[in-house]
């Protein structure tokens, strides 16, 4: 009685190694590829290409928005009274009084 399974030591391989291996050749080497296959490929990959820079652009469009508005809203909620540091009142530095310099 002949042995079919593979051979355990590693050397060789077994009948349904390659029976299932020239199958798979037979039947690869029966599949002819599309002429316009690399053409068709090309073109779904630069349809991709440019869905994929609109849309990064449309995000960049709504996030540079999007600041500016609630940049400006932030602005728009300052008080319109005068604060304290501009209150109008004198100070030394308006006046012109400064430090004194000490020379040694």
């Amino acid at each position: 009685m002949k042995d079919t399974s593979p051979d355990r030591t590693g050397h060789g391989e077994g009948r349904t190694e390659r029976e299932l291996r020239e199958a798979l050749e037979a039947l690869a080497g029966g599949v002819l590829p599309d002429p316009d296959a690399y053409r068709t490929a090309r073109g779904e990959w630069l349809r991709r290409e440019r869905r994929r820079r609109l849309v990064l652009a449309v995000l960049i469009a709504v996030v540079f928005t999007l600041a500016t508005l609630i940049g400006l809203w932030v602005l728009n909620q300052a008080p319109s009274d005068p604060g304290v540091i501009f209150d109008g009142t004198g100070s030394p530095a308006a006046e012109g009084l400064s430090l004194t310099r000490l020379h040694p």
